[in-house]
């Protein structure tokens, strides 16, 4: 198994000034991993993103480890032709950071004032148009992109299934989160169980789980569309089959990079390294 990172799991550090993004690099290769993944890029002022994300793929190299994946927003059901352009050019600082695959959202979902793409399916034809779109540009790059199950509109494994194969490219396939399913109430195993076979890379994250009908306290959780609460793990010590979930994936023949990402409470450096240290046991038992 291949191990990656996520810069998101080093949001405490870099938030406060302990670390800036291009020293995450030699920090990922310190705590054993193979790669490290931009959850975006963010050059210094002055700086083109073109010319920062080349320097990040030299540093990666300087310090021996791989850059895993180039994951970025976006919304494809407003202003659509202007998303597509914008997420071509980020296909191009893919390619330039050296990231073989590149995440982009669908949407966040719909706005008050959009009567006619409330409903998913009513969506679905613009959202794959666009993908469709950003996808072929990208190949024409080196770099496949896919759709992370996340941001609640498309969350279910069943709607990101439905937008892989109205794209319908093989350069076109999932992020699986073994977590963000339960944003959505979906069981987890049986979540990557549907999406394995469209794996192209993979998150490993973990929550501690409230039902919405006990008492939850105060700090840190946030509510599921179905009103129940999670907060941010380390990776083995919350409700996700982490093990069971892995194992789905190896059956099914994934072979990318299993990356932590690491949205806990406790310090970054302490979350990131236990959840390396559950993966790598999980690793031994597959």
């Amino acid at each position: 198994m291949k191990f990656s990172v996520s810069s998101y799991s080093y949001a405490g550090l870099t938030g406060s000034g302990a670390k800036t993004e291009p020293e995450l690099i030699p920090l990922a290769a310190e705590m054993g991993f193979d790669a490290i993944e931009f959850a975006e890029i963010h050059p210094a002022e002055g700086m083109e993103k073109a010319e920062y994300a080349a320097f990040l793929n030299a540093e990666a190299k300087k310090a021996g480890i791989g850059i895993a994946a180039y994951c970025i927003g976006a919304d494809l059901l407003h202003d659509t032709d202007a998303e597509i352009a914008r997420l071509k050019k980020e296909a191009e600082i893919a390619a330039l950071l050296g990231a073989p695959v590149m995440r982009h959202d669908a949407s966040g979902g719909y706005r008050k004032e959009d009567r006619g793409q409330r409903g998913f399916y009513n969506a679905l034809p613009t959202l794959v148009r666009g993908y469709q779109e950003v996808t072929a540009y990208a190949k024409t790059l080196g770099v496949r992109t896919c759709i992370e199950n996340h941001g609640f509109f498309c969350q279910d494994s069943a709607r990101v299934e439905a937008i892989i194969n109205g794209v319908a490219d093989e350069n076109f396939g999932a992020l699986v989160d073994i977590g963000n399913f339960m944003c959505a109430d979906e069981d987890p195993a049986v979540a990557v169980g549907n999406l394995a076979p469209y794996a192209f890379h993979v998150h490993c994250k973990d929550f501690h789980f409230k039902k919405g009908t006990e008492f939850c306290p105060p700090d840190g959780f946030f509510g599921t569309r179905g009103g129940n609460r999670l907060r941010g793990a380390i990776i083995g010590h919350g409700a996700v089959p982490v093990e069971q979930c892995l194992r789905i994936l190896k059956n099914a023949g994934y072979d990318g990079y299993y990356t932590v990402e690491f949205e806990g409470m406790e310090d970054p450096v302490t979350g990131v390294a236990c959840g390396l240290n559950t993966l790598k046991a999980i690793e031994k038992r597959l």
